[in-house]
Order: C-alpha cells, then sequence, then structure tokens
C-alpha cells in the first residue's frame, strides 16, 4: 500500500511560552482533524489510491480509468491510477497483498476468495463496495474451425484467458461441465483478450472464451472485423451444472443481436460483478467511494454504458463477500 499524503505540513518557527505553545498546538491538532470529505463524512489522511482492472480492450479497465478519475477529481487529497492487470483472481490477490487498493472481480472469484477456495488457499481479507453491473460469458469459435459446442472443442487450439482471470476460472468450468478435462482434453493457451483476439485473426487459435461486459471493445473489434468468419458458441446447455456445483452465482443471460452485430440474440451465461477493498480500508474513505459510484453513475455510463447497470437495489448484495462496513454505512444512510 502506498503511504498517505500527510494530512499537515508544518508551520513556521515560532519561540513561545509553555501555556501559548500549549493552545497553539491544541488548535493546530484540530485543525488537522476538522475537515471533512465531501458530503459532511468523517475526515481521512489523503494519499494514492491503485484500482486493479483487467485487460486493455476489456470493460474492467475502461471504467476503472473513468473511476480513477473520478476519484482524483472529487475526493480531496487523493490521487488514483487504474492499473492493467489479468483480472479478477490476480486483483483479489493484489488488494490482499496490499499491491492494490480497489478491485474489480467477478463474483464466483470473490466467493471462492472469501471461503478460500479454488485459487485461494484460505478466505482472503477483502470486503466489497457494491455489487456492480454483470459479466456475459463469450465463447467465439472460428467458422472454419468446426466447432459448435464446448464438448466439440476436443483437441483444438482453445484461449482460456489471462492467467489469474475470472475468464480462465469460468472457462474452466465450463469445459469440465460438458466432461472435458481443461489440463489433457483441449490445446490450451492462457492469453490476453488483446493477444486472442490476435490468435483468432491469424488463425493460431480456433476459439476463445471471455468474460466481460457488453460491448467489450476487443470482441467488437473481433467481430466486425471477422465478422461471418466467427460463431458464438451455446453454453446456456451447461448452466444447470454450474449452479449444481457453483451456486446461483451464475445466472441465465442473452446478449442481444444488436450489441456484435448478430443474426439473432445469444442465449448465455452471465456472472456479477464486484467492486472489492482490502477489510483494512477506513470506513470514511470505502463510504466515500461507495457514494462516488452512484453520485456520478450517470458520468461513469460515459466511459462505458455498463456503468449504467450499477443499480443501488442489487449494489448490497455482495454475498458471500460482506460488505466494508464504510459502505453498509452508505446504503443504510443514503
Amino acid at each position: 500500500m502506498r503511504a498517505p499524503f500527510a494530512p499537515c505540513s508544518p508551520g513556521p518557527r515560532l519561540v513561545l511560552g509553555p501555556v501559548a505553545l500549549l493552545v497553539l498546538l491544541l488548535t493546530a491538532i484540530t485543525a488537522c482533524g476538522s475537515g471533512t470529505a465531501p458530503g459532511g463524512q468523517a475526515p481521512y489522511a489523503g494519499g494514492r489510491l491503485s484500482i486493479a482492472t483487467g485487460n486493455t480492450t476489456g470493460v474492467y479497465y475502461q471504467l476503472g480509468g473513468g473511476y480513477a478519475d473520478l476519484i482524483s477529481r472529487s475526493l480531496p487529497g487523493y490521487q488514483a491510477t487504474a492499473e492493467a492487470t489479468g483480472a479478477s483472481v490476480e486483483n483479489i490477490q493484489r488488494v490482499a497483498r496490499g499491491d492494490s487498493d480497489i478491485a474489480f472481480t467477478l463474483a464466483d472469484v470473490a466467493a471462492d476468495a472469501a471461503t478460500g477456495r479454488g485459487a485461494f488457499t484460505s478466505p482472503q481479507p477483502i470486503k466489497a463496495l457494491a455489487r456492480i453491473y454483470p459479466n456475459h460469458t463469450h465463447v467465439i469459435a472460428r467458422a472454419d474451425s468446426g466447432i459448435r459446442s464446448v464438448a466439440g472443442m476436443r483437441g483444438k487450439r482453445i484461449s482460456t484467458g489471462s492467467p489469474n482471470s475470472g475468464t480462465e476460472v469460468i472457462a474452466r468450468r465450463l469445459l469440465a461441465a460438458a466432461e472435458l478435462n481443461p489440463a489433457t482434453d483441449i490445446r490450451g493457451q492462457a492469453l490476453s483478450l488483446p493477444e486472442t483476439v490476435q490468435g483468432i485473426k491469424d488463425g493460431t487459435l480456433d476459439a476463445l472464451f471471455w468474460s466481460g461486459g457488453l460491448p467489450t471493445g476487443g470482441i467488437t473489434d473481433l467481430t466486425v472485423s471477422m465478422k461471418d468468419q466467427v460463431v458464438f458458441v451455446p453454453v446456456a446447455d451447461l448452466l444447470p451444472k454450474l449452479r449444481a456445483e457453483y451456486g446461483q452465482v451464475y445466472q441465465e443471460s442473452r446478449i442481444g443481436k444488436a450489441v456484435y452485430g448478430t443474426p439473432s440474440d445469444v442465449p448465455g451465461i452471465s456472472v456479477p460483478n464486484l467492486l472489492v477493498v482490502s477489510d483494512s480500508m477506513p470506513g470514511p474513505l470505502a463510504r466515500d467511494l461507495t457514494r462516488l459510484l452512484f453520485d456520478h453513475r450517470d458520468e461513469l455510463a460515459k466511459v462505458h454504458p455498463e456503468a449504467g447497470n450499477i443499480e443501488r437495489a442489487v449494489a448490497a448484495r455482495t454475498e458471500p463477500v460482506p460488505l466494508h462496513p464504510g459502505a453498509s454505512d452508505y446504503y443504510a444512510n443514503r
């Protein structure tokens, strides 16, 4: 974690008697502690905040940049930056280590982190600020690959997403649900979205998995540049198996035909996203970070339309990841 900015700087050197010095010290302490965050909330020391996002052509990165700019402009004393990462698993690891302060993550990965399973050997010290928009599972194949189902990926060259990403997690779970061993039944490659899109274009990959908001820039690039040369692979039939194994975090969804110019809507699977922080984050800061999401939602939606799907009605539903007390205070008193 980066060191915070000093809340007050020393004044000029004065020579004072004991009583005057005591009065001056008490006044200075009061001044340093009397500043309030926007909206009259409790004071907090300023500093640098790092936001762990995802691949550079994904929605996490776009919204993370917009959120960082919003924080820097709206919270006095703070400067925030969005960092490109491998996404969900890596992001939680970064927050747990103190390398990042705020992270975007898929709810299925966050559930693993909260309970100490999957990629996490023990419960991680994270708390949630909000449930935000849903990620949609994209499974796309080259039309000439012959792949028309996840089960049909046997022996094929498949990108399962960046290492330690939420895409990688759901890719492996979908392959297992289709009775394929991700380690031996496919020629898997753990690639970022830009690398994956290029691989599909070059013909070095047969298909890809991607979990992201709508539209995802890298997927738009692929579907526009290759149009009839790529097809969406159906996954909705695997939803019952995912739910039986991992619960209701996986939801039935639909990618509208207008999103990527497909001949018809694409039935699929979605997973909510969460915004998480360390459980040691000060309550006033967590409250203000949560408040910004809703006070400036329309502004964030100009960065990417998925921000318009951040809804107060469901934002506090982050189970099994507990809400940060500062976020809980915001929802209780908004």
